[in-house]
């Protein structure tokens, strides 16, 4: 990063000029609701290891960009085997991690076997089910033999952190290959990223990136106000917004969201498990009303997992109708005419707690009972991510391209339908990303028809930020947030 030196006026009474702050040295200050449990990828880190370190500290093969495009990362170049079952790799040159270690395929291999191993609990692990095999057959080149064609294989790879093979303990610690290190974490509290000197790339046009965490969204938006941070990365309500609209001190940027906000069934268990039940909740909810109740005029009403942004869109959102009658003939035909009771495990952080209350509000009009039962980010991922002990939940999902999670009947929602299932197949072997396209639309509307989940709103993704800051990401894709070309001054 190139930077001038600037020369500050002289006062009145004479005297040595002063320098103005070089931006490359500068501290950028981040609110944000999200810490990472942990800091490892295949732990349940959480989105917030993702936002902090995807990118920043860890790089993949493979980039996800701001603007949902994949490019070319850690590696160089790729080609792929006439019959799409043989990817190779070839490695950038002169990419060292941050113990010294340089990069090898060696260290590529057992970055995916992480990912891909029993014990793994990346939500992106039955995404790469369809590698059969790994070569090295050389330091620069790495070879990935697939049980089947997957034309997502790429953009799949952009998720996986490429961590040194001598790593060790990457809950507590990082040993990645970005333009930062991992300075201090103290945990509930902050977390530091330090430009990394030794980086192959474009150094960072800042010193130091200090992410703060908060578990209020009105704590995060009066730390913007009084300068405790210089940007929020996510908003999460509109009322946080009227205090910094107009202002000039501030710069509010909306951009392209792919997080939803899910009431996901347990679609295994009574009486989920009913697809007439099902429907009948999504229809008793007016998430019109919902949507401005928690976001004023910001954010989108979805009718399946699909957002705008991905190539097999399709506006569904009148398959599953609010109508409280509708909804009452089918708990009817379900056996539930009187309906019946359930607990929404519900994480204690903003929305969940508002978006509980106004669920628990509209069933009752329907004579379904809700008893809400808080629980933390830690308590949901043990419980209903991992031991699937729930009846139904609310949970935000951040990343694009995620419908073919319902083509995985044990994913922790328990969605087993066998035609969703083998389109999803279908589509990841389909020759052309318009033959994919097609095949995801079938998906797209069958578990809408199923009511698999009940898609409640696509959340607005709006980025606020001290007006003297500049080059912050403002799609979050995926949750990731990229730091590097942030400066402030």
């Amino acid at each position: 990063v190139a930077s001038a030196t600037l020369l500050a006026a002289c006062g009145g009474g004479g005297g040595a000029p002063e320098a103005a702050p070089d931006p490359a040295g500068a501290v950028i200050e981040v609110g944000s609701l999200y810490e990472p449990q942990n800091l490892s990828n295949v732990d349940g880190g959480g989105q917030g290891g993702n936002e902090a370190l995807t990118g920043n500290v860890y790089e993949g093969l493979f980039r996800l960009t701001d603007d949902g495009e994949v490019e070319n990362l850690l590696a160089s170049d790729y080609s792929v085997s006439e019959d799409g079952l043989t990817y190779t790799v070839t490695l950038r040159d002169g990419v060292t991690f941050h113990s010294g270690k340089a990069l090898t395929s060696a260290d590529v291999k057992s970055s995916v076997e992480r990912v891909t191993a029993e014990t793994s609990q990346s939500a992106r692990k039955s995404s790469l089910a369809t590698i059969a095999g790994i070569e090295t057959p050389d330091e620069r080149t790495v070879v990935f033999t697939l049980d089947a064609p997957s034309i997502s294989f790429p953009y799949n790879l952009s998720y996986v952190w490429i961590v040194s093979a001598e790593a060790t303990d990457l809950k507590n610690a990082e040993d990645g290959t970005g333009p930062y290190t991992l300075g201090d974490w103290k945990r509930g509290s902050t977390l530091t990223l330090t430009r990394w000197d030794g980086y192959w790339g474009e150094p960072a046009a800042n010193a130091e990136v200090v992410f703060h965490y908060f578990t209020d969204a009105s704590a995060q938006s009066n730390a913007l106000l009084t300068g405790e941070v210089d940007l929020l990365t996510s908003v999460q309500s509109p009322d946080a917004l009227a205090q910094f609209e107009g202002n000039p001190d501030y710069t509010i940027s909306e951009g392209t969201s792919t997080t939803k906000e899910l009431l996901a069934f347990n679609d295994r268990v009574a009486p989920f498990d009913s697809v007439e039940v099902r429907k009948a909740v999504y229809s008793a909810i007016d998430r019109e009303k919902l949507l401005g109740a928690i976001w004023g005029e910001y954010g989108t009403l979805i009718g399946s997992m699909v957002p705008p942004t991905d190539p097999w869109y399709e506006d569904v959102t009148g398959e599953n109708p609010y109508d409280p009658e509708l909804a009452k003939t089918l708990l009817a035909q379900a056996g539930h005419p009187d309906g019946f009771t359930f607990t929404l495990d519900t994480p204690t952080y903003d929305p969940h707690p508002a978006v509980a209350e106004f669920v628990a509000g509209e069933l009752a009009k329907v004579g379904i009972t809700v008893e809400i039962n808080p629980i933390s980010a830690d308590e949901w991922y043990s419980k209903v991510f991992q031991e699937r002990d729930f009846q139904a939940t609310l949970q935000e999902h951040v990343n694009d391209r995620d419908v073919v999670w319902y083509g995985n009947p044990d994913f922790y929602w328990g969605y087993d339908n066998p035609d969703v299932t083998a389109w999803v197949e279908e589509a990841e072997q389909a020759g052309t990303v318009e033959e994919q396209a097609a095949t995801l639309k079938l998906v797209n509307q069958q578990i809408a028809k199923d009511a698999a989940s009940a898609w409640l709103y696509l959340y607005p993704q709006i980025v606020v930020a001290s007006s003297e800051v500049s080059g912050y990401p403002v799609n979050g894709l995926n949750s990731q947030f990229f730091a590097f070309d942030i400066t402030k001054g």
